[in-house]
């Protein structure tokens, strides 16, 4: 194997990947609750390269040691940017941020539990508070906030469901001992995981009522790395034709004799 080529082609899988995560972040600027994703690289440890040579006409094989190589650089993972969005008073009584640490417990039909910073609530025909997605929005027991189809439904700074003037639930809301390892599920929806931790109930959330938390992602922040990835990109895949260039003249050259 050519050290070359394989460093170019490393590279420009590094690079693709970091192009990806870049231009998703920036597809979701808009997203409430959205968390940016980082892109996570890690080195391979240096390996023994050697030749293979057959031994004529004995039918054996040989190796002849070439040196130790690094195996460059790829994507570990990509990662959660926990910080915390812009805050945005909207007036709407079902908005609700969450200010600080925390996600909202929310679930589906089959009983999959996820979690989210996004608290653009809505009520469904029935009555039920959920997110915009349909998802059933869930109380600190894990059960479906119902509002029995009142006429006013809005949450106050304490997390409570309020209809008709009447307390109906209670919002539930977890933390997390690393949040950045939890793994993400469509735009704003995420799921536990081992690297994560359990969640653990958050007594003293801060909840900003009719209000909702913006994506914080920053744009020219990612729109610089979106370039460099792009730039890196290139330089790699011009590298990666100049070794293929000369592994072609090296074969034309010595592969006659």
């Amino acid at each position: 194997m050519y050290r070359g080529i394989y460093g170019a082609s490393s590279a420009m899988l590094v690079q693709e990947k970091t192009i990806d995560v870049a231009s998703n972040n920036l597809a979701n600027v808009d997203t409430v609750g959205f968390k940016r994703r980082i892109s996570v690289e890690k080195t391979f440890p240096e390996v023994l390269l050697q030749r293979r040579e057959a031994l004529v006409p004995y039918g054996k094989t040989s190796y002849q040691p070439i040196g130790l190589s690094g195996l460059n650089v790829v994507l570990s993972e990509t990662a959660m940017d926990a910080s915390e969005g812009e805050i945005e008073v909207t007036g709407n009584p079902l908005d609700v941020a969450l200010s600080g640490n925390g996600f909202f417990v929310v679930g589906d039909n089959a009983g999959n539990v996820f979690y989210t910073r996004a608290g653009n609530f809505t009520l469904d025909s029935r009555g039920n508070l959920v997110t915009q997605e349909g998802l059933n929005v869930l109380d600190g027991n894990g059960s479906p906030i119902r509002t029995a189809n009142a006429n006013l439904v809005e949450i106050d700074e304490r997390g409570s469901v309020i209809a008709d003037g009447n307390v109906v639930g209670q919002l539930g809301v977890v933390a997390f001992q690393n949040p950045t390892y939890l793994r993400n599920i469509g735009r704003n929806f995420f799921q536990a995981s081992a690297e994560a931790g359990q969640p653990q109930p958050l007594r003293d959330a801060r909840l900003v009522p009719r209000a909702l938390e913006r994506s914080n992602v920053n744009v020219v922040y990612e729109m610089v790395r979106l370039i460099e990835g792009q730039r890196a990109y290139e330089a790699a895949a011009r590298s990666l034709s100049i070794q293929d260039e000369q592994t072609g003249s090296l074969i034309t050259t010595f592969g006659r004799s």
